[in-house]
């Protein structure tokens, strides 16, 4: 979705709404590219992944057992 449009389906101002899209890109959360005058954005599911992943297994430290469901859920099949 192009930024422009995310700040407007948010109500968030447009050069706000650029910041934290650069801000979630440079963490690896977000991918851009450019088309045309426009930068279009979309999830990194990769890095979604990896920091969902870290999160929950620095909240389970101690107590696996815990998130092994959802570990198990997050792991790639392959």
């Amino acid at each position: 979705m192009a930024a422009g449009e995310i700040a407007r389906q948010l109500d968030v101002p447009q050069n706000t709404m650029s910041a934290h899209l650069g801000i979630l890109a440079r963490a690896g959360i977000v991918r851009s590219e450019r088309h045309s005058r426009s930068i279009i954005y979309r999830a990194d599911l990769d890095g979604l992944r990896a920091l969902t992943l870290f999160l929950v297994k620095d909240c389970c430290d101690g107590s696996p057992e815990l998130c092994a469901p959802l570990l198990a859920e997050l792991s790639p099949c392959c």
